[in-house]
């Protein structure tokens, strides 16, 4: 049995991540701040945030920190030294959001297509099913790279297999998670603080935090209609001009249906 965990009226926050250097850009610039359809990249992501209702954005910075903080502000800004995997970068904002009681929405900062109805409808479910954390998917042709959305005989969630993990048979699965996700902010601080390091890596990895979830008895949902193109992210130039030209048609497809 599962139990249920009271959300209504709660605020949000957003934690974004931004510390990597991307080395594969082959460039010095910090990978979040490479230009995208007029601004950089993490910006669309924290415009994304703060039009679905975010109350505070905390940017987590490494690589050019300072850099990061002066082309983006109006955040807050945690530095992650050293960076030790995807967990280890929420955990260090703990500090930051100790008086913060609500939802709180974890996505990367290179993902620039992120649509402000995504989190917002993650969030309303949920605030509708009083989860524990609601996670969005989308089945895309090609999942080499992402982390498996496993599922059980009924169709529930039941976990998130990282692709360099997974079995054969998981690797046909289709539907994957683009690393966006909402958690109740004290469950989630709860299984961090409970989070073991990868083996292999020695990381700690926010993907695990779900299935801790559903092991304290608590339940996950999931918001699974995401467009594949929607989570494409850049890790290279060549990511980044196939980004753009999708940012910059939607942006034009939206202009001609204001006018």
């Amino acid at each position: 049995m599962t139990t249920s965990v009271d959300n209504s009226k709660k605020p949000l926050a957003a934690i974004i991540l931004a510390a990597g250097k991307g080395t594969r850009m082959e460039s010095d610039l910090p990978k979040v701040l490479h230009p995208v359809a007029g601004k950089p990249m993490v910006q669309w992501v924290v415009d994304a945030v703060r039009q679905a209702g975010a109350e505070r954005v905390i940017l987590v910075v490494g690589h050019g920190a300072q850099i990061v903080q002066e082309q983006i502000p109006g955040c807050e800004y945690v530095l992650q030294e050293p960076q030790l995997g995807t967990g280890h970068a929420v955990l260090v904002c703990k500090d930051t959001l100790t008086d913060f009681e609500g939802d709180i929405v974890i996505l990367g900062g290179d993902g620039p297509l992120l649509r402000s109805s995504t989190v917002h409808d993650m969030v309303a479910l949920q605030d509708q099913t009083k989860a524990a954390a609601t996670l969005a998917t989308s089945s895309i042709p090609d999942p080499t790279g992402y982390g498996r959305i496993l599922r059980t005989n009924t169709d529930r969630f039941a976990g998130i297999m990282e692709h360099k993990n997974a079995s054969p048979e998981q690797l046909e699965i289709q539907e994957v998670y683009p690393s966006y996700a909402v958690f109740n902010s004290s469950l989630l601080w709860e299984c961090l603080e409970e989070l073991q390091p990868n083996e292999l890596t020695n990381e700690y990895y926010l993907t695990e935090v779900p299935e801790m979830l559903l092991h304290k008895g608590h339940s996950v949902e999931v918001v699974d209609n995401v467009i594949p193109e929607d989570i494409l992210s850049i890790n290279t130039p060549q990511q980044l001009d196939i980004v753009e030209s999708v940012l910059l048609a939607r942006v034009q497809t939206e202009l001609e249906q204001a006018s």
